[in-house]
Formats: C-alpha cells, sequence, structure tokens
C-alpha cells in the first residue's frame, strides 16, 4: 500500500475538521438542549448490538443497511446500527414495563449505512432524533412535528415546506383490493415509482371491486395543497371508517400545524409509501430549498415495542446533522478570541493560565513553538508586567 492510498477512506464516509467539526458540535449543542427544554430525555444507545434485537420489529427494513458483524466472545452475529429509533423502541418497552405512561425520548450519535441512502448523504451520518410513546392521538404526532420544524429553525434553517402523508389509508384501500401476495408487491413497486400506466393496468386487472380499482389508479395524482383533500375527501366518500380516519388525522394535523406555523407550506400526498412496513399512519418529512432530499422525516410506528413484549403507540422523527452542515450557505472562519500565553515556567504564570481558562480560551505556546502557529486563533496575550500577569491586547 502506497503513502497516498493510505490518505483514503472508504467512499461515502468523510472525516469532520475545523472549522466543521466546531459548526456540527455546536448544532449537537443546540438540539440536546431544545429536546431537553421539551421534555425529552436523553438516551444513548450502543453502537453495536445483537441482530436479533435490533432487526426485529420496526428495524426489518434496515437490514440491508446494517453491516454485521461477528461476537468475538459468543459467536453470535451483531449489527452496527443503521438508525436509533428501533433501539429507542428497546429502551421505552423496558421502561414501560415498570412505569408506563407517556414517555419522551432523544437521541444524538453516529450511525453506519452499508450503502448511502442516495447521492447527497453519507454513510456515517450523525443522526439526531426524538420519540414520543403511549398516546395514540395526534396530539403526539402534532408535539412531534413541531418539535421537528423547531430542530431545523434552531440551526438556522429556513423556507421549510412539510410533506404529509398516511401510509394507513393506502393499507386500508389494499385491504379492500385483496390482492394476493405478488401482486401486492408489484402494487407497491409501481406506486413508489409512479409509474401511472403499470397500476393503471394492475387496478384494472387484479382488482375486482371497480371503486377500489378507481380509488388505487388514481392515488399517484392525489399530490398537492389543500385542494388535494377535498379531492381525496370526494374520492374516498362511502368507504369504510378507517381510510377517512387516515384523511381526517391529515387534516386535522395539518391545520394545528398551520396556525403554529403560518410561514410553513404544507403539501399532501397519497402515494408516498415511505417506510410503509414500518410506518402505520401518518408520515411526514420536511424539505428546505437547495437540498434535493427530505431534511428531517418520521411518522407513527404504533406497536414497535411489541417484539420486546410491550406494544406501545410511537410517533417521532429524525435527521442527519451532517446534512444541515451541507444546508449551511457558509462556514464561520474558526473564532479569533483567544489569549496567547508564552511558553515556560515563570513564577504565577501556570496558575493565570488555570485562573483565565475557566471562562476563556488560553493557548500556551510550546517551548521552541513560533507564535505564527497559533496567532490566527488570538486576540489577546498574556505579558508579565513587573509581578502581574496581565491580558493585553495583541501586539
Amino acid at each position: 500500500m502506497s503513502v497516498s492510498d493510505r490518505w483514503l477512506l472508504p467512499d461515502g464516509v468523510e472525516e469532520l475538521l475545523p472549522p466543521q467539526a466546531a459548526v456540527v458540535e455546536d448544532m449537537r449543542r443546540q438540539l440536546i438542549d431544545l429536546y431537553q427544554r421539551w421534555g425529552y430525555e436523553l438516551v444513548t444507545p450502543p453502537l453495536i448490538e445483537y441482530l436479533d434485537s435490533l432487526l426485529t420489529g420496526a428495524g426489518h427494513d434496515l437490514d440491508l443497511q446494517t453491516i454485521k458483524i461477528t461476537d468475538q466472545l459468543t459467536g453470535r452475529l451483531m449489527g452496527i446500527r443503521a438508525d436509533m429509533t428501533p433501539q429507542a423502541a428497546r429502551i421505552d418497552a423496558r421502561g414501560a414495563r415498570l412505569n408506563g405512561g407517556v414517555n419522551r425520548l432523544c437521541y444524538l450519535g453516529s450511525v453506519l449505512h452499508a450503502v448511502p441512502a442516495h447521492m447527497l448523504t453519507s454513510r456515517t451520518p450523525i443522526q439526531a432524533g426524538c420519540e414520543l410513546y403511549g398516546q395514540a392521538d395526534i396530539s403526539a404526532d402534532i408535539e412531534v412535528i413541531s418539535l421537528m420544524l423547531e430542530s431545523l429553525r434552531a440551526v438556522g434553517i429556513s423556507h421549510i415546506h412539510v410533506e404529509l402523508a398516511q401510509v394507513g389509508v393506502y393499507r386500508a384501500l389494499l385491504a379492500r383490493a385483496g390482492l394476493s401476495g405478488a401482486l401486492e408487491q408489484q402494487l407497491f413497486d409501481a406506486l413508489r415509482r409512479r409509474s401511472i400506466p403499470e397500476i393503471e393496468e394492475l387496478a384494472a386487472n387484479a382488482v375486482a371491486d371497480p371503486q377500489v380499482a378507481e380509488m388505487i389508479r388514481r392515488l399517484p395524482r392525489l399530490a398537492g395543497g389543500r385542494e388535494i383533500l377535498a379531492e381525496a375527501r370526494a374520492l374516498f366518500d362511502g368507504t369504510d371508517d378507517e381510510v377517512l380516519a387516515g384523511l381526517d388525522s391529515m387534516e386535522e394535523v395539518a391545520t394545528a400545524l398551520e396556525k403554529r406555523f403560518p410561514d410553513v407550506e404544507f403539501y399532501f400526498d397519497f402515494c408516498e409509501l415511505r417506510g410503509y412496513n414500518y410506518h402505520t399512519g401518518l408520515v411526514f418529512a420536511a424539505y428546505a430549498e437547495g437540498y434535493g432530499q427530505a431534511i428531517a422525516q418520521g411518522g407513527r410506528y404504533d406497536g414497535a415495542g411489541a417484539v420486546f413484549g410491550v406494544s406501545r403507540p410511537a410517533t417521532g422523527f429524525s435527521l442527519d446533522v451532517k446534512a444541515l452542515l451541507r444546508m449551511a450557505e457558509s462556514l464561520p472562519e474558526l473564532p479569533r478570541n483567544g489569549i496567547l500565553a508564552p511558553a515556560g515556567d515563570e513564577p504565577g504564570l501556570w496558575n493565570k493560565v488555570q485562573e483565565l481558562r475557566r471562562r476563556e480560551t488560553v493557548i500556551q505556546l510550546l517551548p521552541g513553538q513560533a507564535r505564527e502557529e497559533v496567532i490566527g486563533r488570538c486576540d489577546r496575550e498574556l505579558v508579565l508586567v513587573g509581578d502581574d500577569w496581565q491580558v493585553k491586547p495583541l501586539g
């Protein structure tokens, strides 16, 4: 291996250097402080877990994204986490056995993806998120989406629009369609690709009920602003309660959020099936100008803790702090507000440096180190005036 090869990192894996690392750390602190002010308690799940815990229940869709390793102690397969949401569900289930009730959890840490989720993302995202357990009605969804939007505001993201979808509507229509497993998968793939010719062909040839076939055929076109809700209500009129309940939830959540966030644009999409095998109801995503993918997303995933013995209502969101970093128009320069201290062990120097370091940045030169190496970080210096060490403007 050549010297140049040793510098290479795997595709999709990067490191954060100054000043990016400082910006990400500032974002991390702002987000955790925000979540805790809303009553969300911080958890730090392990980086690796046994696969039968990591990929059960809510984690099945993460299988292809999870890098597997063998535990040298037990011989069992472990996975490096690709998403912390299933881990949070496990943590909640353990606590719910004792206390029950509403539980609010937040987390922030690195995850690892076997392949990038899309061309704009890293294989090593820094995932932040919040999960709310134990509340089944839309008040929980409204709180979680509100907190998602506040998260983006806290780190300076503006011009946001939010997409609302409802996988429960599609599940109810699919139950009425009575498709076989293979046809169900074909329809699902066609809807995800919004292939209207394939959808129309499957609806016409595989769905016996003409009313349900027409609803499925029109799903790709049910996307847009508020007017889409009225169109959907007319289309679904007379269907079962589950479809109408899903539609009602979208409308009620949107109405509440529009009052809280009048500057946010809301978009409705009945063909968005992101996380279909994972989510159970309302799903949502936030988008911002200049970034082609969702910058934050989430949804309801009731029953995620059932595999751990406690089936609980659940909703939450997550975002990638590195993606927020890429959206920053410009990175700040490294701060020049430090104090330059001389090398040496003159009487009182160490004590003065330590006193200043309790509230400020002090960079002490090493013996033989040139001032020019650190002077760009400092605007003052520590000088000896008589017997007293004093802070003076950098000369």
